[in-house]
């Protein structure tokens, strides 16, 4: 029997299995501005025309919304965007129960509600299947085997289910039976497959660090990168175990990595230290010319890394971020993610941005770099000499939170420049998260208030006008960083709006 805490989470979730029954939708909602049109990078959704509200930086960074799924939406693995533009934005079904799939493509037309974007932007493509999984295609490793999760080979009320998804906030069961690694679909776009990519490239060290994570979905982060890197580009993959509790990290972790010898650097920490701390222990025991910064529950798609190294050779100065794909929570299926870009609002909080289409007209279309105000942080790229350069990360934020506004900024206002690279694809598993870290959200005030002093300059009367009771909180020393922005000869907050984010508007009234 599962514990009574553990089925009331299950049942707010609304997950299949829940005696919960799940509300059916009016009619009336109609799709024209849904808050979550698609699943996108670490289970965020990008904003569809006319939609107020955007995915924070909390958010993104925990791989998908703080709060648990909504019981009434229809799951957004059953459609997917083949493309979004600003003019034209997919629409959801809202008339179907949850987990109902139509069973044929006539069928999946009539589901859709009037207005649904149509066309080759914004389209919708059915992942539905009329035809049962064969059974045989549920073994682990099989391609298949994440098609399982949504048909009635999978037990959604398995006690097993219900711990592994309160501990990790994704489908353990559905993990495991996956196995340590699998083929993902390349989900490039064609005009990637003819471009060409210089035989000298810088090599690269990858950095993943790792607390309490899921065994298999750790080691299908690893064996991705070890099957899809050519070798001679892959200096070494670097493991930082930031104190993690788990046993299946500790003796079973070492055992598997025997198969990886003499490209795998352990390290384990003697104390949690958080992400940031964590990252610059990795890039100190780093040798390779790039460093490249994973999350530990990722999967890396077809010729990923060399994008990245060929925009870093071009210039030593500019940083890179893959296209995040979603792997589903749930089914831990594969979703191809459509263009975006990073952003922020005066809370501080990461969102994601559309991409206009007019930026993706010239020879190179879809595949040319889009400049981006600010990264998720999870992934990116940046020549090894100028993160030192640069100042690394500031040590003193604690944790987690905030450190990707305080690079990017940094980056920009600093004489570098920041790009995502279409052309580059990592998957990344949008988790649920029921119980916050204790201290996380005090350790990303701080972290935050230490970038409105020392980056925002006159700007920074704008976050306080937004979180007041922030004026008299504690930030630290400061003085190291401020001393480094005067010797890296950075320009203003100023010229960051005027220049790179005009975007982001300042009150009137301020």
């Amino acid at each position: 029997m599962q514990s009574s805490a553990a089925a009331r989470a299950w049942r707010r979730a609304g997950l299949p299995g829940s005696r919960r029954r799940p509300h059916r939708p009016s009619p009336r909602r109609g799709c024209g501005c849904e808050r979550q049109s698609w699943r996108g990078p670490g289970g965020l959704g990008a904003r569809a025309q006319g939609c107020a509200r955007r995915v924070t930086h909390r958010e993104a960074r925990r791989g998908g919304p703080t709060r648990l799924p909504d019981p009434r939406r229809p799951p957004a693995s059953l459609w997917t965007p083949e493309s979004l533009t600003h003019s034209q934005a997919p629409c959801s079904s809202q008339t179907r129960r949850w987990g109902q799939a139509p069973r044929s493509a006539r069928a999946a037309r009539r589901a859709e509600p009037a207005g649904c974007a149509r066309g080759a932007a914004g389209s919708l493509r059915y992942r539905g299947s009329s035809r049962r999984t064969p059974p045989a295609r549920c073994l682990p490793g099989s391609p298949g085997a994440a098609q399982c999760a949504r048909g009635k080979d999978f037990n959604y009320t398995d006690p097993e289910a219900i711990r592994g998804f309160l501990k990790y906030g994704l489908n353990t069961v559905m993990s495991k039976r996956l196995g340590n690694e699998r083929h993902v679909p390349d989900t490039r776009n064609e005009m990637c497959h003819k471009k060409h990519y210089p035989t000298r490239l810088p090599t690269a060290s990858i950095i993943i660090c790792f607390y309490n994570e899921e065994f298999n979905a750790l080691f299908r982060t690893i064996s991705s990168v070890m099957m899809l890197t050519p070798h001679h580009i892959l200096e070494e993959i670097i493991l930082v175990d930031d104190m993690s509790e788990f046993d299946d990290l500790k003796e079973k972790l070492d055992y598997h990595l025997e198969i990886f010898r003499g490209k795998i650097k352990l390290i384990r920490n003697k104390k949690r230290e958080g992400l940031i701390r964590a990252r610059l222990i990795g890039a100190s025991r780093a040798s390779g010319e790039v460093l490249v910064f994973l999350d530990s529950h990722c999967e890396v798609n077809k010729a990923w890394l060399e994008p990245l190294l060929a925009a870093i050779s071009k210039d030593r100065k500019t940083v890179v971020c893959p296209l995040i794909d979603v792997i589903d929570y749930m089914t831990l299926e594969y979703q191809s993610s459509p263009v975006v870009r990073g952003a922020f609002n005066w809370y501080l909080e990461f969102e994601w941005d559309n991409v206009f289409s007019y930026e993706m007209d010239g020879p190179e279309g879809p595949t040319r770099p889009i400049r981006s105000p600010v990264m998720a942080g999870g992934l990116f790229a940046i020549k090894r000499h100028y993160f030192n350069e640069l100042g690394q990360y500031d040590k003193d934020m604690n944790f987690w939170g905030g450190e990707n506004l305080e690079l990017s900024l940094r980056i920009w206002m600093c004489g570098g420049q920041l790009f995502i690279l279409p052309c580059s694809r990592v998957g990344h598993i949008n988790k649920q998260h029921f119980l916050n870290e204790p201290g996380g959200t005090r350790d990303a005030i701080y972290n935050n208030l230490r970038l409105v002093h020392v980056w925002l300059d006159e700007y920074k009367e704008e976050f306080f006008l937004r979180r007041p009771n922030l004026r008299s909180t504690p930030y630290g020393n400061i003085s190291e960083r401020i001393e480094l922005r005067k010797r890296l000869g950075c320009k203003s907050f100023q010229w960051y709006l005027d220049t790179i984010f005009p975007e982001l508007e300042p009150s009137t009234h301020s």
